[in-house]
């Protein structure tokens, strides 16, 4: 049972929370169950113009004379499935289980990120027997896909001095910055053409590792739209291509494509088909184990692209940036800026390509927004920016830094790593809104974030809420 494991004040709350739908821009059930939480603690309980959930919580005794601290994660989730797994997000709760020293969840995401962040915030919310200075539990909404709640935030909703994000997935770091980003948006139209004759084919590209398209995007990990698109380059003599639905969310590397393409000559396209996937095969062997690419007869098309179409989708595909586009060199091992070609569309008669391009530098980032664009235009594209938010700078002289290196050592016998990360984090943004707050952002290890394989290690988590209550009990006395 997760709600037997310690700590029990995370994992009771973890299993909470998780049996309630909280997709981004769907979290109606989750504002109403935080809100709820709160007002039964007897806590003042408000909620801002966004869908914001704030609850306060006054000084324990004896800690009235300390910074005021807002302890902050966000109450939505990314919602991803295995192909193979029937479920419904918009209805049911994570099904979880014990593998070991690890949480998983059975086909689908599990929603640790950042689930296990606001269960331990409750767990603070809720404890009698935890020091802890005057306390701003902030949940904010639709992190995943826009930041929208930090963005709306409103100078004067918070008056803490002390923000502490539990958003970060490795338990040996303390974050200082992070990565900001642009959705990056490419459409056309092209006309539809009448097939004459053929066989139609579905071609699929599954078993992909996936994952976050910040922090996993240096790893090598197969692109399914990039593969994909290098399939159908191989064999586009031989084929028409009628349909393309590639990947998913922007901020997870797409896992699974198919395709659907009318066949001219079979021999010819399985020949060279059977060639180019053997080629993939042995370049992703060792990281890609997983992978399937396969062909199947489909139900005929009733359209297709002409061939200048298919051509201009295949070369646009294949010149567009996928990947780290430069490493930091002030930040040993950080990538600096990357784009993840995350959605590939055909179909109707308009071609729709989104992308997310993260920088930690604001320059970088529209530096590589406007390669993006570029390769569009060639191609003939329409394209459009949305949802840019800022990076987060670190500040080496921060008072709560000082106090978290120090404490972390006593505790945990090694040193912890002070980085940023090439993830989109909202202390960017919340930073924007209040520029004299002192940020850090730390959490338990969660790994495969935004994807099936999402697990969290059970012995980090308790890691994880020991040092949070420490830090709690150590915050610096006000000015």
């Amino acid at each position: 049972m997760i709600r037997t494991i310690e700590p029990k004040q995370v994992w009771k709350n973890f299993a909470d929370l998780n049996a309630i739908p909280r997709a981004s821009k769907k979290e109606e059930q989750v504002i109403a169950f935080m809100l709820d939480f709160g007002k039964k603690l007897g806590l003042e309980t408000t909620i801002d113009k966004v869908q914001n959930v704030l609850i306060k919580k006054p000084a324990t005794q004896g800690m009235e004379n300390r910074k005021s601290v807002v302890l902050q994660s966000h109450l939505d989730m990314v919602h991803q499935k295995n192909n193979d797994t029937n479920f419904d997000f918009d209805t049911e709760g994570i099904k979880m289980f014990i593998d070991g020293d690890w949480v998983k969840a059975e086909g689908t995401t599990l929603g640790a990120d950042n689930g296990l962040g606001v269960a331990a915030i409750m767990g603070v919310l809720e404890s009698t027997d935890i020091a802890h200075p005057a306390i701003e539990a902030l949940f904010t909404i639709d992190e995943e896909t826009g930041m929208t709640g930090a963005m709306g935030l409103e100078p004067g909703f918070l008056s803490g001095d002390i923000l502490l994000n539990l958003d970060t997935e490795e338990d040996d770091e303390i974050g200082v910055g992070c990565a900001g980003g642009v959705d990056v948006t490419a459409s056309k139209k092209y006309e539809q053409q009448k097939i004459s004759n053929g066989v139609t084919y579905k071609i699929t590209v599954k078993g992909l590792q996936g994952g976050h398209s910040g922090m996993d995007i240096h790893k090598g990990f197969g692109n399914s739209n990039k593969l994909m698109n290098r399939l159908l380059d191989a064999i586009k003599d031989f084929i028409q291509i009628s349909e393309i639905d590639g990947g998913s969310l922007r901020n997870a590397i797409p896992r699974e494509s198919n395709a659907v393409v009318v066949v001219k000559d079979t021999a010819e396209f399985e020949q060279i088909f059977k060639t180019a996937s053997s080629e993939i095969y042995n370049e992703y062997t060792s990281i890609e184990k997983d992978l399937v690419i396969s062909y199947s007869i489909s139900d005929a098309s009733d359209s297709v692209l002409s061939s200048k179409d298919q051509d201009i989708i295949i070369q646009t595909i294949y010149a567009l940036h996928n990947g780290v586009y430069r490493m930091s060199p002030d930040i040993e091992d950080l990538v600096e800026t990357s784009n993840n070609i995350a959605r590939v569309i055909v179909k109707d008669g308009k071609i729709q390509i989104l992308c997310l391009t993260r920088s930690s530098v604001e320059t970088g980032k529209w530096d590589m927004a406007k390669t993006l664009e570029s390769t569009f235009n060639l191609g003939g594209f329409n394209v459009e920016y949305s949802g840019s938010y800022p990076g987060w700078k670190p500040n080496p002289d921060s008072t709560i830094l000082k106090v978290m290196k120090p404490l972390y050592e006593n505790l945990f016998n090694s040193k912890a790593n002070i980085l940023a990360c090439h993830a989109g984090l909202e202390c960017g943004l919340l930073g924007t809104h209040y520029p004299e707050m002192d940020m850090i952002s730390f959490g338990p290890n969660i790994r495969g974030a935004h994807s099936p394989d999402e697990r969290a290690q059970i012995s980090s988590t308790k890691k994880f809420w020991k040092f949070l209550i420490e830090i709690l009990k150590n915050i610096p006395v006000k000015a």
